[in-house]
């Protein structure tokens, strides 16, 4: 179940599950007994950093960027916006045109999660095919929502963070020089049943690590992040 309630909040579980027998991505997992005079068990865990659900930091583009130590808590959890393109074209760019219109619900220190009505799973043999039609981002894309203030930017499976080089590497460089960070391959966001809520995100604390897996997790009823 990716909904649950807690009292008057609403949690909706916005992370993608993991299974080693089937990712494609590096995932392994080994169980061992420790032995000893109180056995139990441990586990390997051998794994990529962009693995399903995950929080891309700045050291993901730059050796000089911060790694996911070097971010404050709060780069990871905060009040958070859906933001749906779904009259837009398919395999259209997310022009700042399109952001403006929904620039009013947007404010310095938020995290803006795109999405569209053109879902394809990311990274796999079907990206930058005929069945491809998620929307795409750009440098433009970038610039608009850096001058927001924007601290994190995620997305659904309606957009492409796959393009091509160009598009790539000026989205993700223009945020990131800026300490902005990603989050990526979320689930469940048609399950929101509002557009603005809390959410957390927190990558694991480990010095030198460019991004980590997460458990992201949306919170609704939250007044002060409504």
């Amino acid at each position: 179940m990716c909904v649950s309630e807690m009292g008057k909040l609403r949690l909706i579980d916005l992370s993608k599950p993991l299974d080693p027998a089937t990712e494609t991505r590096r995932c392994h997992l080994f169980r061992f007994n420790t032995g000893g005079p109180i056995p139990d068990f441990h586990t390997i865990i051998d794994i990529t950093s962009h693995l399903g659900t995950h929080v891309e930091c700045p050291y993901h583009h730059h050796d000089d960027w911060p790694d996911v130590t070097r971010l404050p808590l709060d780069a990871f959890l905060g009040r958070a916006v859906l933001v749906r393109f779904d009259d837009a074209a398919p395999r259209s760019y997310i022009t700042p045109r399109m952001l403006q219109a929904h620039g009013g619900k947007i404010r310095a220190g938020d995290i803006v999660l795109l999405d569209s009505a053109y879902p394809l799973p990311p990274f796999t043999d079907k990206t930058n095919t005929d069945e491809d039609r998620r929307l795409l981002v750009n440098g433009d894309t970038a610039r608009w929502l850096l001058e927001r203030g924007v601290k994190c930017v995620g997305f659904g499976d309606g957009v492409s963070i796959e393009n091509r080089y160009e598009d790539v590497c000026a989205f993700h460089d223009i945020l990131m020089e800026k300490n902005v960070v990603f989050l990526e391959v979320l689930k469940n966001l048609d399950q929101l049943s509002c557009d603005v809520f809390f959410l957390s995100y927190s990558p694991l604390p480990i010095r030198g690590l460019d991004s980590s897996p997460v458990r992201a997790y949306a919170i609704e009823g939250l007044a002060e992040f409504s």
